[in-house]
């Protein structure tokens, strides 16, 4: 085939990472805080916004706030706020793990969270109240979400709840128009110490740079200005439980072979373009959110290029005046075992509940911070991608004009495709890699 070797790559403007960077950074992590001021400051982060949309759409009807969910009283109908939790059977519990096995261990968790037989509570600083009713049962929510609840108080003591909203879209800045250019969203390519780059990857890694297929190919590749992988870029292997490392048995030697294969073949693609990492859960980073960046030593190859990147799990960054908030997808394989909803369908609702990982720390682990919930999205970015995920895209739409592109990224591994987005119209589709030829 006929392939042009000339054509030059388009270059775009990308923010300072620094600029994003502090909402997530924890620097030396301290676990001896408790999680109930992470909540505290949720909720009153979220609540002067809740409150305004709640009084636009209630008060009206001569409904008002009991500023405490102890405080209903009668069947009066009335509103409140706090912040929502599901008590389950079937959510797990460490101290249950404790004390049937007195061992701490990650079991698997159970496909859905909600199944018909939980207990839904809205809780603030004064205590919690039941809340029942067919709009509970039929509401897309799950653990950590803060909204404001109308109904009335029952004779059993719980809040009927007959309506309810959130605090919606955040801000959202203006955006500029520019060339059809590309970003490139890659995720789950899972890299193992028994095959740590596979045909489909090399093939990945031309297509890219322009190396592969046609001229048409080569084309598109050369307006891709940016790649990110989102997580799970390798497949670190676990050791067993009460595994003790014997510095003598080289134990280390197979994943620091599977770093420096990582590392080789990502620098072909920071060669020809800026690249960012987000880690994933299987990548040797920390296991709570918010994950760290994978650290610059384990990159000696790609961290000589300038356009190379090692991000936070969530990130913020920029690229040509879009604001992209992407994860490895763990806040929205989370989300999923509350609702039967789609994940595209459930990240696009995380952002009306301005909140990019509610289910935090609840059923999703992340680290107790006592200043700020970083998780509360202050800004609506203009595009919204989780990775590992089958390939969907929708469109989160606000009530003053704010427009997201939700992207589920597919996980490379297993479809062998990655997600082309367009930052002009903000389209996107898939390309499939195919190794056979």
């Amino acid at each position: 085939m006929d392939v042009d070797t000339c054509i030059p790559r388009a270059r775009v403007e990308h923010a300072e990472t620094a600029k994003y960077e502090s909402e997530f950074k924890t620097g030396r992590r301290q676990y001896t805080q408790q999680f109930n001021t992470l909540y505290y400051k949720r909720l009153n982060t979220l609540k002067p916004f809740i409150l305004n949309h709640a009084r636009t759409k209630w008060e009206p009807k001569k409904i008002h706030l009991t500023p405490k969910v102890l405080n209903v009283e009668g069947p009066e109908p009335t509103f409140i706020v706090g912040t929502i939790f599901m008590d389950s059977q079937v959510k797990p519990s460490t101290l249950a793990q404790v004390e049937n096995t007195h061992w701490i261990s990650d079991p698997t968790p159970p496909r859905m969270y909600r199944d018909g037989t939980e207990t839904v509570y809205l809780e603030d600083e004064s205590g919690r109240i039941r809340l029942v009713g067919d709009a509970v049962d039929k509401a897309v929510l799950a653990s950590g979400v803060v909204a404001a609840m109308m109904g009335c108080e029952t004779q059993a003591g719980d809040f009927d709840v007959i309506d309810m909203c959130f605090a919606g879209m955040a801000e959202q800045p203006e955006r500029t128009f520019s060339e059809d250019v590309f970003v490139a969203l890659v995720s789950g390519l899972n890299a193992s110490v028994e095959q740590p780059v596979t045909l489909e990857m090399q093939v990945l890694a031309e297509y890219l740079c322009g190396a592969a297929g046609g001229a048409n190919d080569q084309k598109t590749s050369a307006r891709i200005v940016q790649t990110v992988v989102a997580g799970n870029i390798m497949n670190v292997p676990v050791p067993p439980i009460g595994h003790t490392e014997d510095a003598r048995a080289n134990d280390r030697v197979p994943v620091q072979k599977l770093v420096a294969s990582v590392d080789a073949y990502l620098s072909d693609i920071a060669a020809c373009m800026p690249l960012a990492l987000l880690p994933g859960p299987g990548d040797p980073s920390s296991a709570s959110l918010p994950q760290q960046p994978l650290h610059p030593s384990m990159f000696a190859q790609c961290r000589q290029y300038t356009g190379f990147r090692t991000l936070t799990n969530p990130a913020y960054f920029e690229i040509n005046n879009v604001l992209l908030l992407g994860t490895s997808g763990q806040n929205v394989r989370d989300l999923c075992r509350y609702s039967n909803e789609t994940p595209c369908q459930l990240a696009a609702q995380s952002l009306q509940w301005r909140h990019v990982a509610p289910t935090a720390p609840d059923t999703l682990w992340c680290y107790p911070f006592t200043e700020h919930d970083p998780f509360v999205v202050r800004t609506t970015p203009h595009v919204y991608f989780a990775g590992n995920q089958k390939f969907e895209a929708g469109v989160a739409v606000g009530t003053e004009g704010q427009k997201t592109k939700v992207i589920m990224v597919p996980e490379f591994s297993v479809s062998h495709e990655i997600v082309l987005l367009n930052l002009r119209t903000l389209e996107c589709s898939t390309v499939h890699i195919d190794a056979c030829v």
